[in-house]
């Protein structure tokens, strides 16, 4: 068995020594090498996947219908930035592009299934052509410059034919890549897996899907840097992460003892008839921290979804109840009690175990504290384009 130099790309792969003597397999681990958009990690991605379902051969147009799917979640749900913002604010990346693009035209929804988006890309495909179009520019050839590294033969970046062309005797004579190109133009343009890679890929698609998984996260963490939990906002979330069990249960003490009154309606909150729900959208913070958690009507859960409430009234609201489970959880043994069980999955964060929580604030201290911790959040969650629910 050999390995991936990890030096290089900061991800171990074990590959077996037999691929190693017929493939460039080091040529290989340059294929997400200095990216100048993220949808250079979708391109690949995208293969490896339509080779582990057997594909020996695809057109561009399929790759980059993945390619809209794999990135979809990520770019609606969790509102990340594929390569970035521009200076004036429009979206840099083309793949980004196409995901706004295709939600405009289909109206389809955050969460909307894998199958879901691929009838929509069909049904409005004449309008996405543009945009799936530029992605078929240079990444296709770029990503296999790694290959090329080693041959003296000049390349000619500039001209879609003669890359074909010189992709197509690279492999006939230099050495076998993990696919050349047919002659048919744009979108229609063929993608012919060798089988040799194909087994190869096959063998190790666990390994490699992480790899480049790995290169992703830090690609979107340096262009997004506000943003928590990036790791988790590259799939559909899943339910078995939510942490909200020991909450409930204090907070039905505190609904024992204490009238608590919704942050949004004002009326009094019904036990067993509530929510736990986040203040800043758990899809931002990707935590269910006590700080950010409140009772709320059921009925106005859903219509808040995964937005912002305003700020101005509503925090102070939110502040205020905190402080009233602030208080009952010094002044009442059992509702501490309760508070102690939330310490494992949902009091986490230093600030608020040595500051917020601690005995002997005021209410103005209480508050304060808060709002300093939870605006620069709120804040980060604005700017990265999540909307404000006009409640």
């Amino acid at each position: 068995m050999a390995e991936f130099d990890n030096e290089k790309i900061g991800y171990s792969i074990r590959i077996d020594d037999k691929y190693y003597n017929s493939l460039d397999i080091e040529g290989f681990s340059l294929m997400m090498k200095d990216p100048s958009y993220c949808y250079k990690f979708y391109w690949l991605e995208a293969i490896v996947k339509l080779i582990s379902e057997n594909k020996e051969k695809t057109t561009f147009d399929e790759v980059i219908n993945e390619m809209i799917c794999n990135a979809w979640y990520s770019v609606r749900e969790f509102h990340i930035h594929l390569s970035g913002i521009q200076a004036d604010g429009r979206v840099r990346d083309g793949l980004e592009r196409a995901v706004l693009k295709l939600t405009e035209l289909s109206g389809l929804k955050s969460n909307a299934s894998k199958d879901e988006i691929k009838k929509a890309i069909k049904e409005h495909d004449p309008a996405l052509k543009e945009a799936k179009e530029q992605l078929t520019n240079m990444v296709p050839y770029r990503a296999l410059a790694g290959f090329f590294s080693k041959s003296d033969s000049h390349i000619d970046w500039e001209s879609v034919k003669r890359l074909t062309t010189y992709i197509r005797e690279f492999d006939k004579n230099i050495n076998l890549l993990p696919y050349t190109l047919g002659e048919s133009s744009k979108l229609k343009k063929e993608i012919i897996f060798n089988p040799i890679w194909m087994e190869m890929i096959q063998d190790n698609t666990v390994s490699i899907l992480g790899w480049i998984q790995y290169e992703k996260v830090k690609w979107l963490q340096n262009n997004n840097p506000e943003v928590p939990g990036l790791a988790y906002k590259l799939a559909p979330m899943d339910e078995k992460m939510r942490k909200l069990g020991n909450v409930r249960k204090l907070w039905n003490g505190v609904l024992e003892l204490s009238e608590v009154r919704d942050v949004f309606t004002g009326k009094a909150i019904i036990p067993k008839e509530y929510d736990v729900d986040h203040f800043i959208p758990w899809s931002f913070v990707m935590n269910d921290e006590l700080w950010n958690l409140m009772p709320m009507e059921s009925s106005l859960n859903s219509s808040k979804s995964n937005r912002l409430p305003r700020w101005n009234p509503f925090f102070k609201e939110f502040a205020n109840n905190q402080y009233l489970l602030y208080g009952l959880i010094h002044e009442k043994p059992g509702i501490y009690k309760l508070y102690e069980a939330c310490y494992r999955d949902n009091l986490h964060c230093i600030w608020a175990g040595q500051e917020l929580y601690r005995k002997g604030n005021t209410l103005e201290d209480f508050c304060n504290i808060l709002d300093k911790n939870m605006k620069p959040v709120y804040d980060s969650a604005r700017r990265q384009g999540y909307e404000i629910w006009n409640r």
